[in-house]
């Protein structure tokens, strides 16, 4: 099915500037959908924000009733509550989690009224707003920590120029991803800071590939014997030699996110649409940008 793949013969080099400019355009959507949708900037265009209440705070409610998750998570919503439903413990006993403005007491009432079963209410307590924002801090921290140690990793592995390129990268899918997530008016909850992470060390696997394999195709070559024509040639063969690699991969990945998205439920909705928006995006990045950086850079050094 992918035997073209082997004698791949792209010019991915030569289409960099055109990668260049579609990265720019979804940069912007990526940064607008964060600022707009993360930010109280989106206030100014009556845009809410998208942070889910594990950052914002709320109710936290347990309960026993005896009805499936989607008959629960139905009454909740009909009755205009924004909810987060989990099933934990026993089978029928589900951990809710909302906005304030509801008393436990009354949830018990709706949730009664509607499923026209009896409720247990096991726990009750409230989540504030500072406990959230202790998250979000706290996530944002171990991302910029993640890629502090990518970015000393493949220096100390490759050069200070892979790192650097692999970083922006990084910041590229993550951004790209996220960014659409919010720009859909999608909640950023946990979920969402395991999908960013996860996403991090699947793209940088990608570039260390084709990295590993770009400077073993350089060390053949005194750098300052290279023609400009020459060194494109080099990072295209690198990229096309890896190209079976990287699609079967990137197209296993993505079927697996993909499925999780279309039948996992609404738990892992924001999960898999992260993850699925970023192993494209990833997959592009690795090919495109990665070698494309790498490449403008010695071209620069070359004076070319």
């Amino acid at each position: 099915m992918f035997k073209f793949l082997y004698n791949a013969n792209f010019d991915f080099m030569g289409k960099r500037k055109v990668a260049y400019t579609l990265s720019l355009i979804m940069l912007f959507l990526g940064l607008l959908g964060i600022t707009l949708r993360l930010t109280p900037l989106g206030s100014l265009v009556n845009l809410k924000q998208t942070w889910s209440i594990d950052f914002t705070g709320g109710s936290l409610v347990q309960v026993f009733v005896e009805a499936p998750i989607d008959k629960v998570r139905s009454a909740v919503l009909s009755a205009g509550i924004r909810a987060e439903i989990q099933n934990i413990g026993e089978r029928n006993e589900y951990l809710i989690k909302y906005a304030e403005g509801v008393e436990a007491d009354s949830l018990v009432k709706i949730l009664e009224g509607k499923l026209g079963k009896k409720v247990r209410l096991d726990r009750a307590e409230k989540v504030g707003p500072r406990i959230g924002t202790e998250l979000r801090n706290r996530a944002i921290i171990l991302s910029l920590v993640g890629l502090l140690v990518i970015l000393i990793y493949v220096w100390f592995r490759f050069d200070l120029v892979f790192g650097v390129a692999s970083v922006l990268a990084l910041f590229h899918d993550v951004i790209i991803s996220w960014g659409i997530h919010s720009l859909l008016g999608f909640e950023t909850d946990m979920t969402v800071i395991a999908a960013v992470l996860t996403l991090m060390g699947y793209s940088i696997n990608d570039s260390i590939v084709i990295a590993d394999r770009v400077r073993e195709y350089l060390g053949r070559f005194r750098l300052m014997e290279i023609s400009p024509r020459e060194l494109m040639k080099i990072f295209n063969d690198a990229i096309n030699s890896t190209l079976p690699r990287t699609v079967i991969t990137s197209l296993t990945v993505f079927i697996v996110v993909f499925s999780i998205l279309i039948l996992g439920g609404p738990v892992l909705f924001n999960f898999a649409f992260v993850m699925t928006i970023g192993t494209i995006v990833g997959t592009y990045s690795s090919i495109f940008i990665v070698a494309a950086l790498v490449l403008d850079w010695r071209l620069r050094k070359k004076g070319s």
